[in-house]
């Protein structure tokens, strides 16, 4: 197997402290501008996890999303979301990132270098075959990610990857594969540029066509979202509006009485 470190090539651009902050801004622009087209060409690939995703939450089983640095936080940050957009438990979608908590904020020096550490962070939440974990490696040779899923295909349980080149040990694992190739960083190595955003913007799509096909968005609206501020709550209450052809004010006491836009519409009676 051919396996090349796309992200830490040497990047095409060189001496970039000679360059104005004009010429790096536009530099930068242009290569995220070619981000979305390697995630189209990754779509079949998306695909087939997000099916398997699907499968997983719609028989009682939780994501997990597992990875190191800018990988392992972006994992967090999509779990995170999920609960207040979609109104599911915080237990559904869940992000582990080696080091721990706290190397959300501050770099753990070694920590992706631990070869057990995923699968034990994995055995406190009750890792059965009923969940599915994606591993999420930039490089796709972070041991951390690698040796948790070889872990899990040991013990049944399907296994995912979101990684930035092609054919890396990572994909190897996993069984539901996801290559993103991005190319070389503007900065050389430096994966939490096109790489982090390639990565986002899959996590974007695993969550969100998801959680559409648990019946969690109607129409295109977050009918499920959690009220925790006063900006959602204008929202919900709009939202009314346009559904049950209402006041504001007939919003506003549905939604304080029946706490979502859908129990909101299901039990309105005009």
């Amino acid at each position: 197997m051919t396996f090349t470190k796309t992200t830490e090539q040497d990047s095409k651009y060189n001496h970039l402290e000679k360059m104005t902050v004009s010429q790096l801004l536009t530099n930068i622009n242009n290569e995220d501008k070619t981000v979305p087209l390697a995630v189209e060409q990754a779509l079949p690939q998306i695909e087939k996890l997000t099916q398997q995703i699907v499968e997983k939450l719609k028989t009682g089983g939780r994501l997990f999303y597992i990875g190191a640095g800018t990988s392992g936080r972006l994992g967090i940050l999509d779990a995170s979301e999920c609960p207040p957009t979609f109104g599911v438990p915080h237990e559904l979608v869940v992000g582990l990132i080696a080091g721990g908590d706290y190397a959300i904020r501050k770099a753990v020096e070694f920590a992706e270098d631990a070869t057990n550490q995923g699968w034990l962070d994995l055995q406190e939440h009750a890792i059965s075959h009923k969940d599915i974990v994606v591993g999420i490696a930039a490089s796709g040779t972070t041991p951390y990610v690698i040796s948790t899923l070889e872990k899990c295909n040991e013990n049944s349980i399907i296994t995912g990857s979101i990684s930035c080149n092609k054919n890396s040990p990572l994909s190897s694992t996993a069984q539901f594969p996801i290559e993103v190739v991005v190319g070389p960083e503007f900065v050389t190595g430096s994966s939490r540029m096109k790489a982090g955003t390639a990565q986002k913007l899959v996590l974007n799509m695993l969550s969100t066509a998801t959680m559409i096909q648990l019946g969690k968005v109607k129409g295109n609206k977050m009918v499920d979202m959690q009220l925790s501020n006063n900006k959602l709550v204008d929202r919900g209450e709009k939202m009314l509006v346009a559904a049950l052809n209402i006041d504001q004010t007939t919003a506003s006491t549905l939604l304080q009485k029946f706490g979502s836009v859908r129990n909101a519409i299901q039990n309105y009676k005009p």
